[in-house]
């Protein structure tokens, strides 16, 4: 490896030195740019060969297009050319051309290429294309270009993606943070936005184009979510007629089915897809403790548990486009997305006092179900300029996405219990529900310059009404008002936003700001006397930089401001009691959270070897985090603006391709962070890290072998610790039939341990705390696709459409987190 590093140092410096020379006497050159005759687009790393034209034995220079399909050429004199251009499975290009003193510099414009079916015939191309892609603003991961799309989730995919990291449960991280906002070709999707994990492991990762990683939205782009932005680009059907694709997969933890299909009847066109999963979770068991400093007689709390949960969710969406002229296109789109899960727990505890005497204990037995849903429609009309490129769009977008839960709490085996324990049921209610307006302008002013600007309205609303019952001398259930609660937060947001962009040779410059201003009302149905209403001003700043070391290497640097407004888990004053020895409740009084964050990017791509590597630093000063105190024996969790939080982390995404059957890559991380709050007297800091490695192997009759594992060191938190955790596992697949339509693969994780343990601790100047569950990790399962029918048309999508990321999701307070995920 260092006898390649230094030979590329090596190649580099001479080119550096012979472009200077030549600058210095007059260079001749040659430029163009290479594109797909069908999608119009770039071909990138596309080979360039030129040979004098007298002596067409050996070629006088040799050079690759860029990303974009853009190539430019040094040469050596005034003389007649043949240039060649080649790429895998694309005809041959030629081009004669010549250079005088007079013109030294020759432009051939676009030159289109087109897929050669005569190579391709009878001929298996087992090259392997690029991955990732860099661009000023974000890194994108061809979903499409890679093997395992054709029977893997996209939750599974997303391994694979720079700067993504998803543990051993699933959950997903963007930049290291579990804040982030997820969007569909563009578009926030609050279903995914909202339960992540549930949603892209029922979603066929054959029905994704690319997953692109934002990590510095600009100021087009709602200003909240610390991680960035994960948007997933679905593929556009290229054929005429229609394309359907259908699946099914089971295990022994889960069971599901999806449809994905694309038709065109005149003008129109649709994509759709639908999935329905089924999840049974073997049962678990777990245990924890706590140490009370505060207290002698009440001083060791130590609880075991076990739980079971199964449950089911349905997936589905739909986008159209009608394209009324060549000027004016007119899309849609919908989704909705709703389930339910049930939960059994079987709970005991003890308290000991400073002697290890027995106090009391008892026992309890819960049956809690979850609900939640989401129903979005997005409309946008676009009317393009006559200049390219220049085009208006406005859109409008609801959403709805109710989040309701309700649990049974049975006490049994009571002894010597110094406080009441009555039978009890709640019913917790919650939703949001918005409306938004945008209007977007778009204006590349000419090659170097290009400026848009947008305006914004959202009206949202967040609301729950949780109704706590407890049972009656005679058995039946009343409800208590005192431990009831009705809230609503209505939010009026008003935002305007400027973006202006430069290329100028290798350099690039993307600058932009973004003013929201938020009128916020809080209402209180049964404690009117707490209503309060409030405003908020945010100005937030965003600038990145590129300069391109060659045709495939490139630094970027970028600052940026985000913030993150507290969702309705946050926020609901419901208090969860049904543990009397803990409780949780939200805080309806929370600010803002604001980030600050400075990144520096290195990427280098090419066929054989790719490296990304980010260096970021991040610090808030008002946190949004949950923490725990002691009241009077009972331990109570909250969430509140108590922290200020410093975060140094590098990134590392590299894939290596030994072979032409071979692919090897790793996504890896380390982070330092330092969290300290002075209203809680709690500082707490360390390292993390974590590796995520997978490898590919095309195997004799068409098998394809994955490999794949990782694990983390414990995550850090304001007062205490999480859990380290590993996973491994092994996937292998065929495909069958004419064009690969068919695919079957079989898949096996965690194979050696039935469980995997998890642990976490709390540790204040009040009381530690800690936990240590077991969780069912063995699986195995198989899925199939099958696809037929054939489409030419795509659905067509306005360049702009409506984002609301603006809200900091999950926070479950009643003890449930979901994902996070949104934008403009």
């Amino acid at each position: 490896m260092k006898r390649e590093i230094f030979k590329g140092a090596f190649v580099l410096l001479f080119c550096l030195l012979a472009n200077l020379v030549e600058a210095q006497t007059g260079a001749y050159s040659v430029k163009g740019v290479v594109v797909d005759s069908l999608s119009r687009e770039g071909e990138p790393y596309a080979t360039i060969r030129i040979y004098l034209k007298n002596e067409p034995k050996e070629p006088v220079k040799l050079a690759a297009a860029d990303l974009d399909g853009k190539f430019e050429a040094d040469l050596p004199s005034a003389s007649e050319y043949i240039l060649y251009i080649t790429s895998i499975g694309k005809k041959t290009i030629s081009r004669a051309f010549a250079t005088t003193p007079a013109q030294k510099r020759v432009d051939l414009g676009t030159l289109y290429t087109s897929e050669d079916s005569e190579v391709l015939q009878g001929v298996e191309v087992v090259a392997q294309k690029p991955l990732v892609k860099a661009e000023i603003d974000k890194i994108s991961y061809s979903i499409e270009d890679d093997p395992d799309s054709k029977t893997n989730t996209t939750l599974e995919m997303l391994r694979k993606v720079p700067l993504v990291t998803v543990d051993a449960e699933d959950n997903i991280q963007v930049n290291g943070s579990s804040n982030f906002k997820v969007h569909v070709n563009g578009k926030p999707n609050t279903l995914m936005s909202n339960n992540p994990k549930e949603v892209l492991r029922s979603l066929p990762a054959s029905s994704i184009k690319s997953i692109e990683v934002i990590t510095e939205p600009g100021a087009k782009y709602d200003a909240e979510g610390i991680g960035g932005i994960l948007n997933i680009v679905t593929t556009e059907a290229k054929m005429e007629g229609y394309n359907v694709t259908l699946g099914a997969n089971g295990g022994n933890q889960n069971a599901g089915a999806y449809a994905y299909g694309t038709v065109q009847v005149g003008k129109f066109t649709a994509t759709g897809n639908y999935s329905y999963n089924r999840q049974y979770m073997p049962r678990g068991y777990g245990k924890s403790g706590r140490e009370d400093y505060t207290s002698e007689e009440y001083k060791y709390l130590s609880g075991e548990n076990t739980y079971k949960s199964d449950g089911g969710f349905q997936f589905g969406n739909i986008e159209a486009s009608y394209e009324i002229d060549t000027l004016n296109l007119l899309t849609f789109s919908a989704n909705v997305f709703g389930g339910s899960f049930d939960t059994d727990n079987d709970y005991s505890a003890e308290m000991r006092n400073a002697q290890r005497d027995l106090v009391y204990k008892y026992s309890t037995r819960s049956a809690n179900t979850s609900s939640f849903g989401n129903v979005g429609v997005n409309l946008d009309y676009q009317h393009s300029m006559k200049r390219k490129g220049e085009y208006l769009t406005a859109s409008y977008k609801f959403n709805n996405s109710p989040n309701n839960s309700d649990n049974d709490m049975t006490y049994l085996e009571r002894e010597n219990v110094p406080f009441e324990l009555i039978d009890q049921r709640y019913d917790n209610d919650a939703h949001t529900a918005e409306h938004t307006l945008q209007l977007d302008y778009v204006n590349p002013l000419n090659e170097m310059h290009y400026v848009d600007a947008g305006a914004k309205y959202i009206f949202r609303n967040n609301s729950s009404d949780s109704k706590y019952f407890l049972e009656q001398p005679d058995g039946s259930f009343a409800q208590s008002n005192d431990m009831s609660s009705k809230f609503k937060q209505g939010q009026n947001i008003l935002a305007a936003y400027i973006d202006y962009q430069l290329k100028w040779k290798k350099f690039g410059l993307k600058a932009g700001v973004r003013y929201e201003h938020t009128f916020m009302n809080v209402d209180y149905e049964l404690q009117p006397e707490r209503n309060f209403n409030a405003g908020f001003d945010d100005v937030v700043p965003a600038v990145n930089l590129s300069y391109m070391l060659g045709t495939t290497t490139s630094l970027r640097a970028n600052y940026n401001m985000r913030i993150n407004r507290p969702g309705i888990w946050y926020l609901n004053p419901f208090r969860d009691e049904s543990d009397p020895t803990s409780v949780s409740y939200g805080n309806p009084n929370l600010d803002t959270e604001k980030s600050h964050n400075l990144g520096m990017t290195f990427s280098s791509f090419s066929a054989k070897f790719s490296l990304n590597a980010t260096l970021s630093y991040m610090f808030i000063n008002n946190g949004i985090e949950r923490y725990s105190f002691m009241n009077n024996g009972v331990m109570e969790s909250t969430y509140g603006n108590v922290s200020k939080t410093k975060q140094t982390r590098l990134s590392l995404w590299a894939n290596w391709n030994p072979g032409n059957k071979t692919r090897i890559s790793i996504n890896a991380s380390g982070s330092y962070a330092d969290y300290k709050s002075d209203a809680l007297a709690s500082h707490n800091y360390g390292w993390q890290g974590n590796l995520f490695g997978n490898i590919q192997q095309t195997l004799p009759w068409k098998l394809r072998l994955s490999l794949y594992g990782g694990g983390s060191t414990p995550g850090v938190s304001l007062q205490g610790e999480g859990s380290s955790y590993h996973f491994y596992g092994i996937g292998l697949s065929r495909a069958f039939l004419k064009e690969d339509r068919l695919n079957i693969s079989i898949n096996t994780s965690n194979i050696f341990q039935k469980y995997q343990t998890y642990s976490s601790e709390t540790l204040t100047d009040t009381f530690r705390s800690w936990s240590e569950s077991k969780n069912p990790t063995r699986y195995f399962g198989i899925s199939i696709s099958w696809r037929f029918g054939e489409l030419k048309a795509q659905v067509k999508k306005t360049a702009r459409s409506i984002n609301n990321d603006d809200v900091k999701a999950g926070g479950n307070s009643t003890g449930s987190n979901t994902g996070s995920g949104q934008s403009m």
